[in-house]
């Protein structure tokens, strides 16, 4: 259930209207650009060529039904808290915290509907998939391909092992891990190629909603393939202990399905927790709560309205979700709900001494980008009923593909510019926050990705989400994807996790 706060008293803040300057692009680099960031430069929109590995046309079986596949990784194992390599070894069971998490997924999973069960043989991830499938009595498969990456002589090593142990291969495991070698084998290489074999099998199945509970890296690499991204994103779209992504499946005549990631590392407990490496700048995405016109659930079309009771209701837990934080900035975009959106924010934060989150009220600086506004480019440009029909699904098909291209150029702008705010070498530690419609968010996150505007359908947010992306090398450096369409804060699903079936209902 929602719980309505009342409002908090409007403190004056600084504004300020950031205007774009420039077109060029700066994005991460991808993890094969290994020279020294001192001296790379930002490289131009015309020269920042995908890796041949990426495909947005990646070859899937057709399917004659709508399918959502929920993914969940397996709870704290006994070798995650030692801190030792566990690859595809079969000797780590789950702790107590690993029980309690998988018992935390059961209860967030328990009202939603699977027709089947997909789990790696190992006992780790096993155990989990038998406390969330709880009384259910649909199947439960065991799928040798759903086991974790393969390690070889890395396996049953402590971290600081492997680093004496094996030296330089330990560093290219660390640094470049699609090019990593051990033992004769390219254990990401070859994790890759055995993700794509276990969709054939998982899609072929009859069912239409399936869980599948597996383990981090077999995880990423099972997300990671379905939207068409290479190795080179290893490490990229972080799974944590008991995360849930959730991905959807729609069937194309005569050809592969659309794929749309719905949302990535959905966590028991806090999207700002534990897993991954650490870092001290960090952007978090937050799209404004739903507005006057908007219906629960669908995709915001009320570009410049104020928002309406649920709209405020989600900005407000938002708001108490970023309270743990201490928020540098948080820059919006110039339309009605996404300032309503900041300033709830931005109040919360300035009210953490009172509401004992801190000891002192915290500075928080307010800005406003009109390189965030949407509204202008997408409202008058939608395709003719007709031809929306004939498209891909999905939010963003309603719109010409001329919309969209100016939609992605304009995300370029905006990514310049706060990567340039987070740059702001006057505070060691940086949290950015960006309050915008969900369609400039994709957009944000294929440019943070390295991507082009083709991948923007592959995305999914829902009003009043957050997504959270993490620069452990720096603004410079590859962006890594903590969490998508976060809305656990929110007392419930936004959008339930599994839907109803019937007459062939799209998920979206």
């Amino acid at each position: 259930m929602y719980s309505i706060a009342p409002p908090l008293p409007i403190h004056s803040h600084r504004s300020h209207l950031l205007f774009g300057l420039s077109s060029t692009v700066r994005s991460s680099i991808s993890v094969e650009e290994t020279e020294d960031k001192s001296t790379t430069k930002p490289r131009p929109p015309q020269e920042r060529a995908l890796s041949s590995e990426l495909s947005s046309l990646a070859s899937f079986p057709s399917i004659k039904a709508s399918k959502r596949v929920v993914m969940v990784r397996h709870g704290q194992s006994t070798w995650n808290a030692e801190g030792r390599i566990q690859g595809s070894s079969n000797f780590s069971v789950l702790t107590k915290k690993g029980e309690a998490q998988a018992e935390t997924s059961r209860q967030m999973l328990i009202d939603d509907s699977f027709d089947v069960c997909f789990t790696s043989p190992l006992i780790r991830s096993k155990r989990t998939a038998e406390i969330i499938w709880g009384s259910r009595q649909e199947d439960m498969i065991t799928e040798i391909d759903l086991r974790e990456i393969d390690l070889y002589s890395f396996q049953g090593l402590l971290k600081h092992e492997g680093k004496a142990k094996f030296g330089a291969a330990y560093r290219q495991w660390q640094v470049d891990a699609k090019n990593f070698n051990i033992d004769g084998h390219y254990p990401v290489r070859e994790l890759w190629a055995r993700a794509k074999h276990c969709w054939n099998k998982i899609l072929a199945h009859e069912s239409r909603s399936l869980l599948v509970v597996a383990h981090n890296a077999v995880n990423q690499a099972l997300v990671a393939t379905a939207i068409g991204l290479g190795t080179e994103y290893f490490r990229v779209l972080l799974q944590s202990n008991c995360g849930v992504s959730v991905l959807d499946f729609t069937p194309q005549v005569g050809g592969s399905p659309f794929i749309c990631l719905n949302r990535l590392n959905q966590t028991p407990n806090s999207p700002f927790g534990s897993g991954g490496r650490k870092t001290s700048k960090r952007i978090i995405l937050v799209c404004h709560g739903t507005t006057q016109g908007d219906t629960e659930g669908s995709f915001p079309n009320s570009w410049d309205q104020p928002m309406n009771m649920l709209g405020i209701m989600q900005s407000q837990k938002t708001a108490e979700l970023l309270l743990d934080l201490k928020v540098s900035t948080i820059v919006s975009s110039t339309k009605n709900c996404c300032v309503e959106t900041a300033m709830a924010i931005s109040c919360v934060q300035e009210a953490a001494d009172c509401l004992g989150a801190d000891c002192v009220p915290r500075d928080v600086e307010l800005k406003q980008m009109e390189d965030l506004d949407v509204g202008q480019i997408l409202q008058p440009l939608k395709k003719d009923t007709t031809e929306a029909q004939q498209s891909q699904p999905g939010p963003l098909s309603q719109f010409e593909d001329g919309a969209l291209s100016k939609l992605w150029d304009l995300s370029g702008k905006a990514w310049q510019l706060l990567l340039n705010e987070l740059s702001d070498e006057s505070e060691a530690e940086k949290i950015l926050v960006v309050v915008g419609h969900p369609a400039i968010h994709v957009a944000l996150m294929g440019q943070c990705l390295n991507l082009n505007k083709d991948w923007m359908g592959s995305f999914h947010l829902d009003a009043g989400s957050i997504s959270v992306l993490d620069f452990p090398d720096g603004p410079t450096g590859r962006g890594v994807i903590r969490c998508i369409n976060y809305t656990a804060h929110l007392g419930r699903w936004s959008i339930p996790i599994t839907r109803s079936t019937v007459d062939d209902e799209e998920f979206y």
